[in-house]
């Protein structure tokens, strides 16, 4: 897998030098930005294709709070 770099130390995926270590990432534009991807109805993201215009345009939707201690 490619290195991810992520800077949002508050998921649970975000590890020291802010790389990512989630198995999968999955990103999206930000126009779908609040769809639930593990809802039912979002089985078919395999078909679902956008385009960004610009990396401002993209969200990652990979990103989980992490637990407070």
């Amino acid at each position: 897998m490619p290195e991810v770099k992520c800077s949002v130390s508050n998921c649970n995926y975000w590890e020291k030098g802010n790389n990512c270590n989630a198995k999968a990432i999955m990103i999206e534009v930000d126009q779908h930005a609040a769809v639930a991807y593990d809802s039912e109805f979002a089985a078919d993201f395999e078909d679902h294709k956008d385009k960004a215009s610009s990396v401002r345009n993209t969200c990652c939707h990979t990103f989980e709070p992490r637990n407070k201690k």
